[in-house]
């Protein structure tokens, strides 16, 4: 039985993965949401009541980080991170099943990337915690900055994992392909 040849990309990840990549990316846009409204919110107390909010630029510059990280999983699932495929699209013509081996190969090298990344930043996380850390200034606003560390660590994680599970894809359509059970593109 011959199937339709496809990308890893925007296929659901087994195990309901993919809903969890998609609830961290709407938690991401949520968060950006909250911003523009707390930005909106100190424009007009600015402006209009000589009355900006406290925190706002501790706030944004901090939600930020964590906000990429909360939607870099699904970034990935849908196949939109920076990369040049000139090669890889020639070699899905010409060489498919040597385009899913080196797809496998960049998903696995990724997937190493964010266990590293993930390594190092706990001990971050840690820290952060047991020291109170905080940004602000003490008695005029002060936020703590474990929450956006975590935020990194759970989205680290889950890019990780999304990783993996598309380098396994990968290798599977590989197999098809080298086994004559998927059409070439």
């Amino acid at each position: 039985m011959s199937h339709p040849p496809q990308d890893a990309y925007n296929l659901p990840l087994p195990f309901g993965l993919h809903r969890i990549t998609q609830a961290l990316n709407a938690l991401g846009t949520l968060l950006i949401i909250g911003l523009m409204l707390l930005i909106n919110t100190d424009i007009v107390g600015r402006t209009g009541f000589d009355a900006p909010v406290r925190g706002v630029t501790e706030l944004v510059s901090l939600s930020i980080v964590g906000i990429v990280f909360l939607q870099l999983a699904d970034t990935l699932r849908c196949g939109r991170f920076t990369r040049a495929d000139m090669l890889l699209d020639r070699l899905k013509r010409e060489r498919p099943v040597l385009a899913a081996r080196l797809q496998a190969l960049y998903h696995g090298l990724g997937a190493l990337l964010m266990a590293v990344i993930l390594w190092a930043a706990w001990p971050s996380l840690i820290e952060s915690i047991a020291s109170r850390e905080y940004v602000g200034a003490l008695g005029d606003f002060m936020a703590p900055v474990w929450p956006v560390r975590l935020m990194m660590l759970i989205g680290l994680a889950m890019t990780a994992l999304t990783f993996v599970l598309l380098a396994v894809l990968d290798l599977q359509r590989g197999q098809r392909l080298a086994a004559g059970r998927e059409d070439r593109p």
